[in-house]
């Protein structure tokens, strides 16, 4: 099993001479001092291409990878992709920036895929990681990459909380070429021994400055201390301050800094609102705005203001889905499903559990709580206007939030319009594309019961189950708290002091269970 003072393997030495890092050193039980280097640039510069961007196989990539993207219809590679894939594949440490929906996936997963092609994993020993902050966002970028990888023999797994970690296990044990986790769940397979960091060859961090909000840095950093010290690192996050910077200075060596988007939400396909509601009518324009055609995203700022949401619009007519960490994984992950399908139009969210939705077609996005910090209002914003696409982004602001939503709107970098609305107007109309509901409920659709339910987890009305916010789930025993992606209450127990065991606590969905015995 690998210990915090493990893990620093002297595989790669042939593949590229050992650099210096900063931080902890091979297996050295303590941390060197660090060094302070200026290897950060202060300000990102476009880094677009002059000219027609070249062609995926100008760029270098396999004709197995060219195959595969044209057969999932990508023929041309975005902005991002072509800045970055060229030093990325020549095994160039990589510090990126790019908005959401610019094409950062498959900007750092073909480059990890490209070089790792023609090598075998070994059991237990991931030869790729890539970290992301939620599950969500996990799974989307499995999806995004395993077409891509099975062109080239290869493997991509996932590692997230509130799924079967026997299974994981299973997974890991028969070879993974390129495993995507969320930090605490990985923690807890390094911490049971069922998952060895020390053959990894190149590490991902997919937007890093949200890892850091959600307080998971402690464990990321715990994680890379556990890869090669010469390994390649790429790592992508909206904005390089505070935890983010020193990540950098500490583990990536010399990169190459690639941006080609502004750090604030000037997005030109973009539209930014505010609408200005008495608090009276600011639940008719709620429901008004969310009957809307196309798809919308709707941010409040707690569970239960997502759950009484939802509920309020189902039962006039609305087809919305609601998305927190207080569902189970498997609600979170259908509500999702349905959204992207089209057959929930509309999701309310809270701000921690949307930031791994990643999902194109989004045309308007609504604040119906505004939120207070700009970081917060970039994110939110940065599910609309995806891939060159346009969309609209609208704040409902009553008159004792006008001061501060004004402040953070400039903080942020926008200068939206400011119009003022009622229910049924003709601006209301215009900016969002609001309608009058139908006023027939919308049906819950009950979920067939599992077999044996009856006796193990508790039938329904028999007092030992409890249904779930949106219906047609039942769960026994005390409520657990949400893994990664679920609604943030500060760091985990074993986050809370830096130089603590950042293994040192499971993060389980489910019943507990004991650790696999190898």
């Amino acid at each position: 099993m690998p210990s915090m003072s493990e893990g620093r393997s002297e595989r790669g030495q042939s593949r590229r001479s050992p650099r210096r890092r900063s931080g902890r050193q091979g297996n050295s039980s303590r941390p060197q001092q660090r060094v302070e280097e200026p290897i950060v640039a202060e300000h990102f510069e476009s880094t677009l291409p002059e000219g027609p961007l070249p062609s995926f196989a100008e760029l270098g990539l396999a004709d197995a990878l060219i195959r595969s993207l044209v057969a999932n219809e990508i023929t041309e590679p975005f902005p991002i992709q072509a800045a970055t894939l060229p030093d990325a594949m020549s095994g160039k440490d990589i510090l990126g920036r790019g908005q959401t929906g610019s094409g950062k996936t498959l900007a750092f997963g073909l480059a990890m895929l490209s070089r790792l092609a023609g090598g075998r994993s070994m059991p237990n020993k991931p030869r790729g990681l890539i970290l992301v902050p939620t599950r969500e966002l996990a799974m989307q970028v499995e999806t995004a990459l395993m077409p891509h990888a099975r062109s080239l023999g290869m493997w991509c797994r996932v590692v997230v909380g509130g799924t079967s970690f026997p299974r994981q296990v299973e997974h890991l044990r028969r070879g993974v070429d390129l495993l995507i986790a969320t930090p605490g769940r990985l923690s807890d397979h390094v911490r049971q021994g069922t998952c060895d960091l020390g053959s990894v060859e190149i590490t991902a961090l997919d937007e890093a400055d949200q890892m850091a909000d959600m307080g998971f840095m402690p464990q990321v950093r715990a994680i890379l201390d556990l890869t090669p010290q010469d390994g390649q690192r790429l790592l992508f996050s909206a904005t390089l301050d505070g935890d983010v910077d020193k990540l950098v200075r500490q583990y990536l060596h010399s990169p190459v800094t690639h941006s080609v988007a502004p750090s604030t939400a000037s997005v030109t396909t973009m539209e930014h609102h505010l609408l200005f509601v008495s608090a009276e009518d600011k639940q008719n324009v709620v429901t008004e705005v969310a009957a809307r055609e196309g798809r919308t995203i709707m941010f409040v700022r707690t569970k239960h203001h997502v759950d009484r949401l939802a509920k309020k619009l189902r039962s006039v007519g609305v087809h919305a889905g609601a998305l927190h960490g207080g569902k189970a994984q498997s609600a979170r992950t259908r509500v999702l499903g349905e959204f992207r399908e089209g057959t929930t139009p509309v999701l309310i969210a809270t701000d921690v559990a949307a930031r791994g939705i990643h999902v194109d077609d989004v045309s308007l996005v609504v604040h119906v709580d505004p939120p207070a910090d700009p970081k917060d209002y970039l994110h939110r914003a940065g599910r609309t206007a995806r891939a060159g696409q346009s969309g609209t982004v609208v704040t409902l602001v009553t008159h004792d939030q006008r001061r501060a939503v004004q402040g953070m709107a400039a903080r942020a970098g926008i200068r939206p319009e400011s119009t003022k609305v009622r229910p049924g107007d003709d601006e209301l109309v215009r900016i969002t594309g609001a309608r009058t509901p139908s006023g027939e409920p919308v049906l819950e659709r009950e979920k067939p019961a599992r077999r044996g339910s009856s006796r193990r987890f508790g039938a329904p009305g028999a007092g030992s189950g409890r249904r779930s916010a949106e219906g047609g789930e039942f769960r026994s025993g005390p409520r657990r708290p949400s893994g990664d992606g679920g609604e943030f209450r500060g760091p985990r127990r074993t986050e809370r002091a830096e130089g603590g065991r950042a293994f040192g606590r499971s993060e389980r969905g489910g019943r507990p269970r004991r650790a696999p015995q190898h």
